[in-house]
């Protein structure tokens, strides 16, 4: 384990049976409290994003907000939302998918995205894969070219990488944390 991946676990916090019963949840939030631990998440990220020649991140609602917008500052390039339908004014395009229990929808704005962009997309867990590929899906809908992937933890019993290897046609996951 690297000295980043020891810094980034000790301040993720293990909340058992949330949001249900049987459920380990994985809490970011000690480690967005930490300046040190989210400055080097932020500088990790950053450099994913250098290292895949990224032109835009696409952080995914609603921590890949909190994580994207400051590595795309980071990276000196443009941040992009998607969020849940509805949620944002204007053209959109949406990208509907299946849920472990049901389905739910995406969006981006249209004009956001555009050929010649190389779009990385950042979140925290990687679970199923579900959103992530809805993503993947938007982003070539927009004509724009998927960089990568950069995720601060994988669930990795979850299968979500495995999910993911058609979508992502080559282009790199990157995962900080594997659990």
């Amino acid at each position: 384990m690297t000295g980043i991946e020891e810094l980034l676990l000790s301040r993720i916090r293990d909340v058992a049976d949330y949001p249900e019963p049987g459920v380990m949840f994985k809490d970011i939030t000690p480690l967005l409290a930490d300046p040190a631990a989210f400055t080097a998440l932020t500088d990790a990220l950053a450099e994913i994003a250098a290292n895949t020649d990224a032109t835009k991140i696409v952080g995914l609602e609603a921590r890949g907000f909190i994580l994207g917008a400051p590595v795309a500052v980071r990276a000196g390039i443009g941040f992009i939302p998607v969020r849940k339908a509805g949620k944002l004014p204007g053209a959109t395009l949406s990208q509907a998918y299946d849920l472990e229990y049901g389905s739910a929808e995406i969006e981006v704005h249209a004009e956001d995205l555009s050929a010649g962009d190389r779009v990385l997309v950042v979140d925290d867990v990687l679970a199923t894969g579900g959103t992530v590929e809805a993503s993947l899906q938007l982003i070539r809908r927009a004509g724009a070219e998927v960089a990568g992937v950069a995720i601060l933890m994988e669930l990795g019993f979850l299968g979500g990488r495995q999910r993911l290897a058609p979508a992502l046609s080559g282009a790199p996951l990157e995962t900080l944390i594997t659990v």
